[in-house]
């Protein structure tokens, strides 16, 4: 079936924004505040703030309904066009019981973030919608007049067009992290800009594949195993698996550990592709040892020699992030390496 895409983005449209996991505006609203400037300023968006969005950590964490009534009523909302995240976080797990998913499904619009919102956007996607693995308020959009140019088109690109392709590049450069937030003087400043003219890696495979769009923080997708969220076997036929370590730094052999599970799923056996962003925070050494690991396991221990593998691809938690559209199909194609879609991420107006 063909994904639930929403409505592209276009200046003057609403953007609500919603904190479902941590609630650091209320820490470091200097840095939220400078996120919610970007969004206008740059963009021409108006923001509208739920009612979580400036709720303390201790206030969200006691409160899971309430971060679920707020996706309620931003989904709800005919004026609101996009749904952001503030930031991440640890527990946004445990919004999804109490979430309608007729509600998301019959009002599709926008769902972006990252990091703990990978559970949102894996419930989000099970139902059908296109959802978008991408910048929170507080990082990336913050810091976004700090990264190169290429970051707010690439932006455009994805979320303000219904553009029938689009084709990853690198973009040649990374930061990992942002200077101490608890001193204002460094609002939406990045920590030092690392050359990255190795770009995109391939790990193993020949043939391009075609396949839809699945995954985010490797982390994050541990905690909903084992639950009733997790999705059937069926749905993932056919995808490309998107996986990004978090600033956490999970050591090589754990990330070897998750990978196997999928392995004992059944889960390599139904899948097109599997594609690494940049590990943050790691050694050079570590990053071989993560690459011998995932090949090792993939290949080594189950068999798929066939699958492509690309690692070192633009997404996750080092910026500028590459915007990933879950359910939409792409092409990875080991040989360049490269990624694109080829369809659009989002509808026309």
């Amino acid at each position: 079936m063909d994904p639930i895409r929403p409505r592209h983005l276009r200046p003057g449209d609403t953007v609500a924004v919603v904190s479902p996991s941590w609630g650091g505006p209320a820490l470091f609203p200097h840095v939220f505040e400078r996120g919610l400037a970007v969004l206008r300023e740059d963009f021409g968006l108006r923001v509208r703030e739920m009612k979580t969005a400036r709720m303390t950590p201790a206030a969200l964490q006691a409160d899971p309904r309430a971060r679920a009534a707020d996706l309620h009523h931003a989904f709800a909302d005919p004026e609101i066009a996009a749904i952001l995240a503030s930031i991440g976080g640890e527990d946004s797990v445990r919004v999804l019981p109490y979430l309608d998913g007729e509600i998301l499904r019959t009002n599709p619009k926008i769902l972006m973030g990252f990091s703990d919102t990978t559970t949102l956007l894996t419930f989000a996607n099970q139902l059908g919608l296109v959802t978008f693995h991408g910048p929170s308020v507080m990082a990336g959009f913050a810091q976004l007049r700090a990264l190169p140019p290429a970051c707010a088109a690439h932006l455009r690109e994805i979320l303000f067009s219904a553009a029938p392709a689009c084709t990853y590049r690198p973009y040649g450069a990374y930061v990992e992290g942002y200077p101490d937030w608890n001193d204002p003087a460094h609002v939406g400043l990045v920590e030092p800009l690392r050359d990255d003219p190795g770009g995109f890696r391939r790990l193993q495979g020949t043939s391009p594949a075609l396949g839809r769009l699945f995954g985010g923080c490797i982390e994050v997708l541990e905690m909903m195993k084992g639950t009733s969220f997790w999705p059937e076997p069926a749905f993932w036929t056919g995808r490309i698996l998107l996986f990004e370590t978090s600033e956490e730094v999970p050591p090589p052999a754990r990330v070897g550990y998750f990978l196997r599970n999928y392995g004992m799923q059944g889960i390599f056996d139904r899948v097109a592709g599997i594609v690494f962003g940049r590990a943050r925070g790691y050694t050079p050494e570590q990053k071989r040892e993560l690459e011998e690991r995932i090949v090792s396991i993939v290949a080594g221990e189950f068999g798929r020699t066939d699958i492509p593998i690309v690692t070192n691809v633009d997404f996750g938690h080092t910026d500028p992030q590459l915007v990933m559209p879950l359910g939409v199909l792409a092409e990875l194609d080991p040989a360049g390496p490269s990624l694109r879609l080829v369809e659009p991420a989002c509808a026309p107006r």
